[in-house]
């Protein structure tokens, strides 16, 4: 089994919490996840996070949400962890390096993705590039708000599964 899945099988509940809230940021994930203790194994616990992800809803899926900067900027607008702002910036790694105008666009379009939605742009951005970004944040302005915050929950699952393996050191 692996060591850091192990030790946290062995925490009290409110410890578990706190050590893996940095991959989601929705407080009912990370309790609900730490109640279903102890994990056999990764993909036993990946398969419960998805799990308890899509039994979750959009309070939750938001309060996620807020945990991640605006893509291309810091800080998130809850209050994170430094763990959690240093995968922010590694997945984020690729808009860093982006031209200015690129950064401008996104910078833009963030602000009106904001504006029609009520909530930041999420997407899985490991490997992808800011114009790739760019790309998907315009195509998704075109759905409706129902359809998006789905999009978005599921940018999200997909962001909390490489955050819980990067955890585990996998």
């Amino acid at each position: 089994m692996n060591e850091v899945l192990a030790a946290w099988n062995r925490l009290p509940i409110a410890e578990a919490v706190d050590e893996i809230i940095p991959c989601c940021g929705a407080k009912s994930w990370a309790q609900f996840l730490a109640s279903r203790r102890p994990f056999a194994s990764q993909s036993k616990l990946l398969a419960a996070s998805d799990d308890i992800w899509r039994g979750l809803g959009p309070t939750d899926w938001l309060e996620a949400f807020r945990a991640h900067p605006r893509i291309g900027e810091s800080p998130a607008k809850l209050p994170v962890s430094p763990e959690s702002q240093s995968w922010s910036r590694q997945e984020q790694g690729q808009v860093t390096t982006a031209d200015a105008t690129v950064k401008t666009e996104l910078a833009e379009a963030n602000r009106a993705y904001e504006q029609r939605f009520g909530h930041i742009f999420i997407v899985c951005a490991t490997g992808k590039s800011a114009s790739e970004i760019l790309a998907i944040l315009r195509r998704r302005m075109q759905n409706d708000g129902n359809t998006e915050l789905h999009e978005a929950a599921e940018e999200q699952r997909q962001i909390t599964q490489l955050r819980l393996k990067k955890w585990l050191g996998v």
